[in-house]
């Protein structure tokens, strides 16, 4: 694979989102304007058919690159980092930014959220993510407007029809209490969704940042993900009649 240097701009950011399987989606961005992981993720589940946006890559599996002037001495500089399940993909990383031989720097990234073992449990759900396509997109970013933080969390590519639903369940510790409500929730959902769903259950006490980024402050909290808008219930887990009108069954 070739590229020709001459279609990259002298001052970019440039990021890489690589699934486990070895696909690769990337975006050249002039203007620096930041956040463009979340397009990236959005593009990708476009194009494979994922549930929703894999947004859980984003700390694992993402190599940014930023070349820009040096105001004290007027050169071009460069600083690259990836992290470090994506290390072995350098020459490929070089090929598409156009950086020569450039040695790139381990980014430091969140254990917790990096083992594996927390990401094998999105496998059944994102099967293809661990699947090797041969894919290589770039995305024009210049063409993609930025997001505000709002629109980010809530963002689902609007031409996406997703059949059946996404949910959350924010749990605060493993408990006889959590063990009832999750057994009630799913003979509700069996009995009453006629949908495939994907229930994830994330522990608040564990996945702190994942409970901050969801805007959760209390728990048990049920979001509704998928299919929009986005709707949640705290506490009151009992109340069949609440759930079947969140998932709009009722």
């Amino acid at each position: 694979m070739t590229r020709d240097k001459s279609t990259l701009p002298q001052l970019f950011k440039g990021i890489a989102l690589f699934t486990p399987g070895g696909d690769l989606i990337y975006g050249i961005d002039p203007s620096k304007q930041g956040r463009w992981h979340f397009h990236l993720c959005a593009t990708l589940q476009e194009i494979l058919d994922l549930p929703e946006p894999p947004h859980f890559l984003v700390p694992c599996y993402t190599a940014t690159i930023d070349r820009w002037l040096d105001p004290r001495t007027q050169e071009v500089r460069t600083f690259a980092e990836a992290y470090p399940a994506v290390m072995r993909y350098q020459a490929v990383l070089n090929v598409i930014f156009g950086s020569g031989e450039l040695i790139w720097k381990p980014a430091p990234w969140n254990e917790g959220l990096c083992d594996r073992m927390v990401l094998a449990t999105y496998r059944s759900s994102f099967p293809q993510l661990w699947e090797d396509h041969d894919l290589i997109v770039r995305l024009d970013l210049s063409e993609t407007a930025p997001l505000s933080y709002p629109e980010v969390a809530a963002l689902q590519p609007p031409e996406i029809e997703t059949q059946g639903y996404v949910l959350r369940l924010f749990i605060a510790g493993h408990s006889a209490t959590t063990q009832r409500i999750l057994q009630n929730l799913h003979e509700i959902l069996e009995q009453y969704l006629h949908q495939p769903y994907t229930l994830k259950v994330i522990d608040v006490l564990t996945h702190p940042e994942q409970a901050e980024a969801n805007h959760v402050s209390a728990t048990p909290n049920l979001v509704k993900v998928w299919p929009h808008p986005v709707r949640r219930i705290v506490g009151d887990l009992d109340n069949v009649e609440k759930i079947l009108q969140m998932l709009g069954v009722r």
